[in-house]
């Protein structure tokens, strides 16, 4: 389902209706947001402009955690810690740029864009 686009069906100061010029364009089409949950891993491919095709993780259970030497391994993740996109995402467990991942190495920020890049990277915090 596609979402509407602004000032194609506005109406006039006068309070008149306005008729758009021309119809919707294909780039213009907008779908709905894509938030990677923790569970069994599962991506689906997301169609971009020019014939381009991405992936986008619907789910994760595992992620590329890497230490202060830059030394990466994959960890499994527990839960999502906090998240600073949402409040309503740590409840719900939506993995977002920046969130804190529990993980069995420890607490882990991710650093990708799960939905836009297709993988959870992330870099484990200092203890304190």
């Amino acid at each position: 389902m596609t979402r509407p686009i602004e000032n194609l069906a506005k109406r006039k100061p006068t309070g008149g209706r306005s008729r758009p010029s021309r119809g919707r364009r294909a780039f213009e089409k907008d779908g709905y947001a894509i938030e990677p949950l923790v569970g069994p891993a599962s991506s689906r491919p997301v169609y971009r402009r020019g014939g381009r095709r991405t992936s986008a993780v619907i789910t994760a259970d595992y992620a590329n955690v890497s230490d202060s030497s830059g030394k990466g391994t994959k960890a499994k993740i527990l839960r999502v810690k906090k998240s600073p996109a949402n409040r309503d995402y740590e409840r719900r467990g939506v993995i977002t740029k920046g969130a804190v991942l529990e993980t069995e190495k420890g607490e882990a920020v991710v650093t990708s864009r799960p939905a836009a890049d297709g993988v959870v990277n992330a870099v484990l915090t200092a203890k304190k």
